[in-house]
């Protein structure tokens, strides 16, 4: 990642072998499976990732948004210490670990790589929720099944005021300010972006995965996801080798889930 520390050259490429194997053991909180997915938030998944790049053992716990030390997921607890939000957490791997995600990057490739990982997290993921919360059907679908847990004589209520919350946040990040069709259009441009950016090598950077795969493949996952219908889904499929690249990495990284790829879906 692209930090001050990096620039004073205090990370290492290589991890020691000898926390890898220790006995404890990371706990990573998240949502779990649904919606066609082995987990559900793009952000969980990018952390999740992230440990597996890393080589650390974990285990998995549910948990929801108020859990969590900032109101958000994923969050570890590691040695007794919460870290919660996944640039930080990824940070913490890179610090404590001594992992570097990055490697063997000179200090323009990790710029790059941040960048489209702002890029990712700060537009394309934004396309991801108007498709699931803003678009009526696919809320029904999908995330209003959160509170069937809920009280009955309150679950309705819960569910409209969740998916207000996330239509104001939708509205405020920009991409809701504008009709149906041109935000798809914005978003398309990003992603456009990453297919350019990714070109015909098995990952974004190159011939190995860096720490923006596990960001993208998250974003691009739940995207692709034939649980949901939505013109964002329709259009990214056409971008065909951003479609493979998340059926390599699904095998790679999650090979006992059951994935539905673009070619089953047809």
């Amino acid at each position: 990642m692209l930090t001050v520390w990096w620039q004073q050259g205090v990370a290492s490429v290589a991890h020691r072998s000898n926390e890898i194997g220790s006995p404890h053991m990371i706990t990573l909180y998240g949502f779990g499976t649904g919606f066609g997915l082995p987990e559900i938030s793009p952000f969980v998944t990018k952390t999740e990732v992230q440990l597996k790049m890393a080589g650390l053992a974990y285990r998995k716990e549910k948990a929801m948004p108020p859990a969590s030390p900032k109101g958000q997921l994923p969050y570890i607890v590691d040695e007794g210490e919460s870290v919660a939000d996944s640039t930080f957490i990824r940070a913490h791997i890179e610090g404590k670990y001594n992992f570097d995600f990055d490697a063997p990057f000179n200090l323009q490739q990790r710029a790059q790589a941040w960048a489209f990982e702002r890029m990712i997290e700060h537009h394309v993921y934004w396309a991801l929720v108007g498709a699931r919360w803003v678009d009526d059907a696919n809320f029904a679908k999908g995330p209003t099944h959160f509170f069937d847990g809920a009280p009955e004589h309150l679950r309705e209520k819960l569910r409209e005021d969740a998916q207000f919350r996330v239509a104001e946040n939708y509205l405020l990040s920009g991409l809701g300010r504008h009709a149906p069709d041109e935000d798809v259009d914005l978003a398309m441009r990003s992603l456009f972006a990453l297919s350019v950016q990714l070109g015909d090598k098995p990952y974004l950077m190159g011939d190995t995965p860096c720490g923006t795969d596990a960001t993208a493949f998250g974003a691009l996952a739940g995207i692709l996801t034939p649980f949901f219908e939505s013109p964002l889904r329709e259009r990214t499929e056409q971008l065909a080798n951003l479609a493979a690249y998340v059926d390599r990495l699904m095998l790679q990284y999650y090979p006992d889930f059951a994935w539905k790829s673009l070619q089953q879906a047809a």
